[in-house]
């Protein structure tokens, strides 16, 4: 059986996850994380998007990790992404990490946005 090395390029991988934490290489963020084509970065939340907006050319999908469980995104922060030409997928935090890092090694253009689960 041949393995492959799976190449995530300049953006890094979520590693890890768990309580109120995320694990990205060597760095644990508490609370809610934003990982950007810029990188891994603590966040204040929802409805802080400035930092996606101001990266908004190089995103083509957020993934929206809402915590445990799935919950609607305020319809103006959607449509503020949405004018700025990024699509919008609100996820449970876990399957947000999850899909992000497989959208990442196709080399995609991904950004996540992560309430703790």
């Amino acid at each position: 059986m041949r393995m492959n090395e799976v190449d995530f390029g300049a953006q890094p991988p979520i590693e890890g996850y768990g309580p109120g934490f995320f694990r990205v290489g060597t760095e644990v963020i508490a609370g809610p994380m934003l990982m950007l084509p810029t990188g891994a970065s603590a966040w204040a939340g929802l409805p802080d998007l400035t930092a996606v907006l101001a990266v908004a050319d190089r995103i083509d999908v957020l993934f929206v990790g809402m915590g445990r469980e799935i919950r609607d995104l305020e319809a103006g922060l959607r449509g503020e992404l949405e004018a700025a030409g990024i699509g919008v997928e609100i996820m449970a935090t876990p399957s947000a990490c999850r899909t992000y890092n497989v959208l990442l090694s196709e080399g995609r253009r991904v950004a996540a946005a992560l309430m703790p689960a």
